[in-house]
C-alpha cells in the first residue's frame, strides 16, 4: 500500500482512517467511509483499485469534478474514462469499448448513464474491480441532496462482475456530510452484505469557527479580510452579490475576483488557476466553486449570506485549512438573511399544482410529444423558457428540481458542449463537387484528417486546434464551417454552453404524473428542519460552535477550545 501511494501520489504516509479503509477495500469488504472535506477520500478508492485486476467504475452527480478527477490521474500516469451528459453517443460508444478492451483502471460515470442499455450491456463486459459511490448521501431521500438516479445503483450491481473478488464487486461508498440515519440509509439502499461503516472523525482541531452579527456585512468582512492573512474564500447566495462584493474588496484595496457559473467557462478556469497559484488572494464565489478544489493553504473561508444547510455550511467552511495549520471560518448574518432564508422554503418547494404545470410547459417548450423522449438529453436554456411562459425564473427552477427529485428527469450543471460536424454526402459525390477554391477543398481535407470518422456520423471537433493544425484563425475556421453547411455538404453545431435535460421517462398525460403529496409534505419538513438547524447556529451564541456542529452529524465531543464562543470563555 505504501509503495503504491509512492509510486503514484508521492506522499510517504496516509492520513487518518485512510490505512484502514483502504485495507477493508483490499479486502473486499462493502464500506461506507464519511470523511470531512480534505480528508483524501480519493485515494482511499483509487489506490485499492490500482493494487487490483480490472477497471473501478465511479459515479458521481458533479460533471466538472469528475472531469478534474480523470485530468489529474492521466497526469500520473494513470489511464482513466468518462462518461456524461454532453456527450454523443458515439463518443460514448467509444469510451465504454476502451473501457471493455483497452488497459484502463478508471471509468467515471454520472449516474443518469447507469440504467441505459448502451452502459448495461458494455458493464457486463467489463472486469470490475469495485463499484465506487462518491457523494453517497445523494442516494438518501432524507439528505440534503438526494438524486433519484443513486437508487438504480444496486439494480447495477447485480449485473456487473470481477475477477478481483470472483463475482461481485465491492461497494466503496464516500461521502463528507452525513448524520446518523442518513448513513444507515445509504448501506441499506446500496445492498451492503454487512453494514461497515468507517467514520474519520469530524473535527477539524485547527479550524476556528466564529459567528458575526452585524448590519453593515460588507465592513465586518473587510476586517476579516485585513485580520487574516494569506488565501481565502468568500461564499455569497447569487451570482450578482459575488461580482458586488469582489468589486467592493477591490475598491479597498484586497486582491479579489469573483467566480460563478454564469460566467465564461475559460474566465472561470482562468479565475480558479490564478487562485490555487497564490496570483490571486481571495475569491468571491457561488456555491459553484470548491468542489474536488486540492489547495491546501486556504486561511479563511467567509460565508457572507447563509446556507441553507448545516450540511453545506460544513463542507463549505471545511475547505479552510486543509493544510493542518491554523484557519478561519467565520458566518457573517444580519436580520435580513433570517427573513431571506424564512421565504427560502416557498420559493424552494413551489405547490403541486404549479408543479406539474411546468413538467407539461417544459415538454412543450423542448417540442416532446407524449409517450416519447424516454433516455434523450436535451438542452434547456432555463431564462429563455421563463421568459416564454412569463414564469419567476426561480420558482421555476426549483419546480423542474423536484420533478429531478420525483426520478422523471435529470437537469445536469451548465455544461460546455463542444462543436460536433458531420459529413452529410457520401466519399463518392464528395470528391466530385466544385467547392469553388482550392482553400475550401484544403480546408476539407484538414478536417476529414483529423477526425476520420467524421463521415460515419457526428465528431466532436476543436475549433482552435483545427486553426493551429491548418494554420488558420479560428474566425476563418468558423466562417469555412458554416459556408460548408449552408451547402448542405456538412452538418455544424456550433459549441454552446447549456444545462442538459436528461429525461428518464416518456412524457406522460397530466393525469399519470405522479407526485406524492405526503412525501412533497416530508420533504418540506425535513428542509424545515434543516433551515432551522443553521439559523439556530448563528443565533445561538451559548456553546462551543464546533460542539453544535458535531452534535448535529451525531458525534460527541469537548470544546474546541479556539471558535469565538470558547475564547471569550477562556
Amino acid at each position: 500500500m505504501l509503495s503504491t501511494l509512492k509510486r503514484y501520489w508521492g506522499y510517504d504516509a496516509f492520513r487518518p482512517k485512510q490505512e484502514e479503509i483502504i485495507s477493508q477495500a483490499l479486502e473486499g469488504r462493502d464500506l461506507l467511509a464519511l470523511m470531512p472535506t480534505g480528508g483524501g477520500k480519493s485515494i482511499c478508492f483509487q489506490l485499492p483499485a490500482m493494487m487490483k485486476e480490472g477497471i473501478c467504475i465511479v459515479i458521481s452527480p458533479l460533471i466538472a469534478l469528475m472531469k478534474d478527477q480523470v485530468e489529474n490521474l492521466r497526469k500520473r500516469g494513470i489511464p482513466a474514462l468518462l462518461v456524461c451528459a454532453g456527450m454523443t453517443r458515439r463518443e460514448i460508444d467509444v469510451a465504454l469499448d476502451n473501457a471493455v478492451y483497452g488497459d484502463y483502471k478508471f471509468l467515471y460515470v454520472s449516474p443518469e448513464r447507469l440504467h441505459t442499455e448502451l452502459f448495461l450491456v458494455r458493464a457486463a463486459k467489463m472486469n470490475i474491480n469495485y463499484l465506487v459511490v462518491d457523494e453517497a448521501h445523494c442516494i438518501s431521500q432524507w439528505g440534503y441532496d438526494f438524486r433519484p438516479e443513486y437508487l438504480k445503483i444496486a439494480a447495477v450491481r447485480d449485473k456487473i462482475s470481477g475477477t478481483a473478488f470472483e463475482g461481485r464487486p465491492p461497494v466503496i461508498a464516500l461521502t463528507a456530510t452525513a448524520t446518523g440515519d442518513v448513513a444507515d440509509d445509504i448501506m441499506n439502499l446500496l445492498e451492503f452484505r454487512q453494514k461497515n461503516l468507517i467514520v474519520s472523525g469530524f473535527e477539524r482541531p485547527n479550524l476556528s469557527y466564529s459567528v458575526r452579527q452585524c448590519e453593515n456585512k460588507l465592513a465586518q468582512m473587510k476586517k476579516v479580510c485585513d485580520g487574516v492573512g494569506g488565501s481565502g474564500i468568500v461564499y455569497v447566495a447569487k451570482r450578482r452579490t459575488a461580482e458586488e462584493v469582489a468589486a467592493f474588496l477591490t475598491s479597498q484595496g484586497i486582491d479579489a475576483v469573483a467566480y460563478h457559473a454564469g460566467m465564461n467557462s475559460k474566465v472561470r478556469a482562468s479565475v480558479q488557476d490564478s487562485w490555487k497559484r497564490g496570483q490571486t488572494r481571495i475569491i468571491v464565489s457561488t456555491n459553484a466553486f470548491g468542489m474536488g478544489i486540492d489547495k491546501g493553504d486556504v486561511r479563511f473561508v467567509c460565508h457572507y449570506d447563509i446556507p441553507q444547510s448545516p450540511e453545506a455550511y460544513f463542507q463549505e467552511a471545511g475547505r479552510a485549512g486543509r493544510d493542518g495549520k491554523k484557519s478561519y471560518a467565520v458566518l457573517i448574518w444580519n436580520t435580513t438573511d433570517i427573513r431571506r432564508l424564512s421565504q427560502v422554503l416557498q420559493t424552494t418547494y413551489p405547490p403541486l399544482d404549479y408543479i406539474k404545470d411546468i413538467y407539461q410547459k417544459v415538454h412543450t417548450y423542448l417540442q416532446i410529444p407524449y409517450e416519447t423522449g424516454r433516455d434523450k438529453g436535451y438542452k434547456f436554456d432555463l431564462p429563455a423558457f421563463a421568459k416564454q411562459y412569463k414564469l419567476q425564473a426561480s420558482k421555476a427552477y426549483y419546480a423542474i428540481k423536484y420533478i429531478e427529485m420525483s426520478g422523471y428527469w435529470t437537469l445536469t450543471e451548465e455544461l460546455d458542449i463542444p462543436s460536433k460536424v458531420t459529413v452529410v454526402v457520401s466519399r463518392d459525390e464528395l470528391y466530385s463537387i466544385q467547392l469553388g477554391s482550392a482553400e475550401t477543398d484544403a480546408f476539407l481535407q484538414v478536417l476529414m484528417r483529423m477526425y476520420e470518422g467524421i463521415c460515419n456520423g457526428y465528431a466532436t471537433i476543436d475549433e482552435e486546434r483545427i486553426a493551429s493544425f491548418g494554420h488558420y484563425s479560428v474566425l476563418a475556421v468558423e466562417k469555412k464551417l458554416k459556408w460548408l453547411a449552408a451547402r448542405n455538404i456538412i452538418r455544424y453545431i456550433p459549441k454552446v454552453k447549456s444545462p442538459i435535460l436528461y429525461l428518464a421517462s416518456e412524457r406522460l398525460y397530466p393525469d399519470n404524473l405522479r407526485l406524492d403529496k405526503s412525501q412533497y409534505d416530508s420533504r418540506v419538513a425535513r428542509s424545515k428542519a434543516r433551515l432551522d438547524a443553521i439559523i439556530q447556529y448563528a443565533r445561538t451564541g451559548d456553546r462551543c460552535r464546533s460542539q453544535m456542529l458535531l452534535e448535529y452529524f451525531g458525534q460527541q465531543s469537548a470544546p474546541c477550545g479556539i471558535c469565538d464562543w470558547c475564547l471569550s470563555h477562556r
